[in-house]
């Protein structure tokens, strides 16, 4: 096995320039915290930005920063302050963060911006292919990075690639809105693996793959012909038995050596009978509802008066992106509400607001996390929210009560916390009395079944489970039992085929030769692919058969000046090459009246829809139709349709966005069979793309050649990517 490559925006390190040296140090958090063993304990590489600029690295000291980031398994990735303002500030955080958050008021879409960040993920792509082997395997984390995968992807196709988005992945509607919405998601998709905090961010990738790309998934795997993407959740966990030493380590020594922070807290807990505190622990965001915290709080001392003089809010905010304009704004309104709120309730022993605008040090969030009654923590849209797990950990005699937003990707995995919508400010103020009023029977109740949950899942499990998911999602192709058709497999088929007596090949039309369209007349052959099946029905003893679902009349007209076998509408007619259309079964049709008008309830009730109506069968597609009400209508009108025709002989045929209605006992599988019958050949070549081809495979002798396109389940025992690879292969036969 080879090395793993992790790549984040920034590496897992601080590192500060003075005078006389460079000081590097590591970087505390949840994902440097839980990579630190794959990084430090196996064979790896970590590449990221220091965080510091081009600009503000002396020149003379540029090679011993990346000598001190090579030290600790690190390769520093250089950006300029044009690159960070663009790739950064610009589009990944007034771009992406707010969008994927549903702060579309926010959001700004500048073209430089957009360009800027494809230039800087080329410029990581291109640190990672210089390090980069076949057998690597390689995790890229998070929004500034999402067109990395592809990138790495088209350089070295074979590797083994994940990729996880630490923040929400919004609804397809709210995605869609972002002009490079296309772009975004195929660069994602260049990844074996992709993961989320939850299972709402993959439902929602999922759909917007499949409205804009119109690519299908079954359950939480992406079909992309060639390969299969799979798609998971896995809700981040932090360090447990950190915070639980900590806590502990807090609780037992002596109260002399507590910090002065610690002294400040107990003064408030003894300055009164059954005084509460609560704390508020965010980066100073616009995601995180701090101002409607600040309201709620404030009313909440209005509604209940008897809980002034004995609680208070310690709010600690972290400076964050200070100079984004909407954070400026952000900053300016929480310290205009904490002095209104101060000014209107405090009294001469007592403020109702703490506010602390900086970081902490972790022995200060320890004991803010072991001192406080109440955690209140309110994200309007949080991707996880680890501020919520940190406070239960910290929790050692198991008392406390987590009030949490149902928009924290925590509430999904803390439902024993008390649930709450930070847009209703009732609720809020209603639950932080429950909390204050909660027994210490019930907090210990829930508090033990939330320990023992983030106990069993902590950071570093998550990354294990993730890395696990990827090996696992690379080499599982359980349900393909086809094998991909390589250069020198093709070249013993061509072999074969060269010294063959009688060859015959049976070609599929839409999704085979040509590739689909939203309007089926518009598949018509182009000239290319007419001279190439004029080439191959030019070579000696070789007879060539398009089978195809389609109607005899195009499939005649489009062919009418080539000679080559045609069978059309799954098998129910059949034309040898210059030849006449002959029906191979005694087929009626007069079933159709009725089934047609259920057709048209469908077409009706699903905008592009549009019902094909042929000799002996009916088609309904839905292509045309919004992907997913498309599914739910197919779904419902299959069951529908195999009701109906279950006691009249005939069969649905379920193809690419179509459902087919025919006799039963007709396929193309049965329709080939009578021309083997009839002719004896030494080298059969069969070739399709859906379902209905299944039944040639299966029909077709056990020495015959069989070619699925696409990489799905199969009783084919090959497999080519696309139409593109089809006809390569078909050129190269016509060159024998």
């Amino acid at each position: 096995m080879g090395k793993t490559i992790i790549i984040s925006n920034r590496l897992p390190l601080q590192i500060n320039i003075t005078d006389k040296d460079i000081e590097v140090t590591p970087s505390v958090g949840g994902l440097a915290t839980g990579l630190k063993s794959f990084h430090k304990e196996g064979d790896s590489i970590w590449i990221g930005w220091t965080g510091l600029p081009q600009e503000e690295i002396p020149e003379n000291l540029g090679a011993e920063v990346q000598k001190k980031a090579k030290k600790e398994n690190c390769l520093a990735v250089p950006l300029t302050e044009e690159e960070i303002e663009g790739f950064y500030y610009g589009f990944s955080n007034r771009t992406i963060w707010p969008l994927f958050h549903y702060f579309m008021e926010y959001s700004e879409f500048e073209p430089d911006d957009w360009e800027m960040y494809k230039k800087v993920n080329r410029k990581y792509a291109d640190a990672v292919i210089e390090h980069l082997e076949d057998d690597d395997e390689v995790w890229v984390h998070d929004y500034q990075l999402l067109l990395l995968p592809k990138l790495i992807r088209e350089k070295k196709p074979n590797v083994t690639i994940g990729f996880f988005n630490h923040i929400p992945f919004p609804s397809s509607e709210v995605f869609r809105t972002l002009p490079w919405r296309e772009e975004i998601l195929e660069g994602m998709l260049g990844a074996d693996l992709i993961g989320f905090h939850t299972y709402d961010y993959e439902r929602h990738f999922l759909r917007s793959v499949k409205n804009i790309l119109r690519k299908d998934s079954t359950f939480n795997e992406i079909n992309l012909g060639n390969r299969i993407v799979r798609v998971e959740s896995f809700p981040m966990g932090i360090d447990y038995k950190k915070f639980k030493k900590a806590a502990i380590q807090q609780q037992n020594q002596p109260s002399s050596e507590n910090s002065e922070f610690q002294k400040k807290l107990n003064y408030h807990k003894n300055s009164t009978s059954n005084a509460k505190l609560i704390i508020s622990i965010d980066r100073l965001d616009y995601t995180k509802g701090i101002a409607n915290r600040i309201r709620a709080y404030g009313y909440f001392l209005e509604k209940y008066p008897e809980y002034q003089e004995k609680v208070r809010l310690v709010m600690l905010a972290v400076p964050s992106r200070t100079n984004v304009p909407q954070y400026q704004i952000l900053k300016r309104e929480i310290d205009e509400l904490v002095g209104r709120i101060n000014g209107r309730f405090a009294t001469v022993n007592w403020t109702p607001i703490w506010y602390f605008y900086r970081s902490m040090p972790f022995e200060n969030l320890v004991d803010l996390y072991s001192s406080s009654d109440v955690a209140l923590i309110t994200p309007t849209r949080d991707g996880m929210n680890l501020v919520a797990k940190e406070y239960i950990a910290s929790r050692i005699d198991q008392t406390g009560v987590l009030i949490l937003s149902e928009m924290a990707g925590a509430a999904h995995e803390l439902n024993e916390a008390l649930i709450i919508n930070p847009n209703n400010f009732e609720q809020i103020v209603n639950t932080i009395k429950t909390a204050l009023e909660m027994p210490e029977e019930e907090q210990i109740r829930r508090n033990k079944i939330l320990q023992k949950r983030l106990q069993r899942y902590t950071v570093e499990r998550w990354a294990k489970e993730f890395m696990k998911t990827l090996r696992k999602a690379k080499s599982s192709r359980s349900s393909i039992k086809a094998e991909q058709l390589s250069t020198d497999k093709e070249g013993d088929i061509i072999e074969k085929f060269r010294r063959a007596k009688n060859r015959i090949f049976f070609l599929d039309y839409d999704g085979t030769l040509v590739n689909f369209t939203d309007k089926p007349e518009n598949a018509k052959p182009d000239p290319s692919l007419l001279d190439l099946v004029k080439k191959l029905t030019s070579l000696p003893n070789t007879e060539v058969v398009l089978i195809s679902g389609r109607d005899k009349e195009t499939l005649g007209t489009w062919w009418s000046d080539v000679p080559v076998d045609l069978i059309s509408e799954h098998g129910v007619w059949m034309r040898p090459a210059n030849g006449q259309w002959n029906l191979t079964e005694n087929i009626r049709c007069d079933w159709m009246e009725n089934v047609r008008p259920v057709l048209e309830t469908f077409v009706d009730r699903t905008p592009g829809t549009f019902i094909e109506e042929k000799n002996y069968s009916l088609a309904w597609h839905y292509r045309k139709a919004d992907p997913e009400l498309g599914e739910i209508r197919a779904n419902d009108l299959s069951t529908v349709l195999k009701d109906l025709t279950s006691n009249h002989g005939l069969s649905v045929l379920e193809g690419n966005k179509v459902l087919e209605i025919k006799t039963s006992g007709v396929n193309k599988g049965k329709a080939a069979n009578k021309l083997l019958i009839e002719r004896k050949h030494d080298f059969i070549f069969g070739i399709g793309d859906d379902w209905t081809d299944e039944y040639l495979f299966n029909e077709l002798p056990e020495q015959a050649i069989t070619v699925k396109v696409g990489l799905k389940e199969t009783s084919a025992r090959y497999y080519v990517q696309d139409v593109e690879r089809v006809r390569d292969l078909l050129e190269r036969f016509s060159k024998v």
